[in-house]
């Protein structure tokens, strides 16, 4: 299927690894231009130069910034101009209990996971307007739904982005800018695969048997039963930035395994 993404421009951030690194490499492959993002200049470059291995021909760059900085957030907004499709990836979480997260705890996690997307969206959702055309996708959480016990303030976060994103698509009527949320399940990531390596060493048994007595300890309801690849939810992403996705705005869509029980 040609997802007519060759004309387009795109921003993802939070986008060296994981769930974005995923996006970035299913766009480029569709002929999009990306500009991905990093908060480590090095590991950025890294990211960059894996691209452009992979994807030859591609128009690939980089814009480094840390979320929870505000001079580079500010510094990386004046760079970043003239962007069809945003996609609000970046995100930090951890587990802790409820009484042991402190006041600082629940402003850096909103600060990185729910301002980085109120900034870039309020910086390029006026000119996507002007244009009658863009995309805004959202990368939440099953977790916004389903608040977890033991990091509700990453859940809030997630939660909070859901709001933004319904939000801010009824402001799109008449044009074809779409705004929607992608709920992700959990998934095998970077991040997730550090720590389930390092517990499984510590209890030795092997990777696999440690994500499975993950899933089945924390999501004994999953449909899939097992971890989520990031391209799988890289590649609904892609089809929201696709213009043939237009009668798709304002939606909450599910990548979760079937871990939520909603309809």
């Amino acid at each position: 299927m040609n997802l007519e993404l060759t004309s387009k421009r795109a921003f993802i951030s939070g986008s060296t690894q994981g769930i974005g690194f995923a996006i970035a490499q299913q766009l480029l492959e569709e002929g999009a231009e990306v500009i991905i993002n990093g908060r480590q200049k090095e590991k950025t470059e890294n990211a960059v130069s894996q691209l452009k291995q992979q994807f030859p021909n591609a128009k690939v760059s980089s814009l480094v910034a840390d979320f929870s900085n505000k001079e580079e957030v500010n510094f990386l907004l004046q760079e970043l101009n003239d962007i069809d499709i945003l996609i609000n990836n970046v995100g930090v979480f951890e587990l802790k209990d409820f009484e042991a997260i402190s006041d600082e705890d629940w402003y850096t996690i909103f600060e990185i996971n729910v301002m980085s997307s109120v900034r870039l969206s309020r910086h390029l959702f006026s000119r996507m307007l002007e244009k009658k055309w863009g995309r805004i996708i959202f990368i939440s959480s099953e977790s916004g739904v389903n608040i977890p016990g033991n990091m509700i303030h990453y859940g809030m976060t997630k939660a909070s982005m859901l709001a933004i994103s319904n939000g801010l698509s009824k402001l799109t009527k008449g044009t074809e800018v779409t705004v929607n949320t992608i709920l992700g399940g959990p998934t095998y990531s970077e991040g997730v695969a550090t720590n389930i390596e390092h517990i499984a060493a510590h209890q030795n048994i092997s990777v696999e048997q440690m994500k499975t007595a993950i899933i089945q300890q924390t999501n004994p309801d999953s449909l899939l039963q097992r971890f989520i690849k990031p391209k799988e939810i890289a590649s609904l992403a892609t089809y929201l930035s696709s213009p043939l996705s237009g009668a798709t705005n304002g939606a909450s869509l599910r990548a979760d395994g079937g871990v939520l029980k909603t309809v």
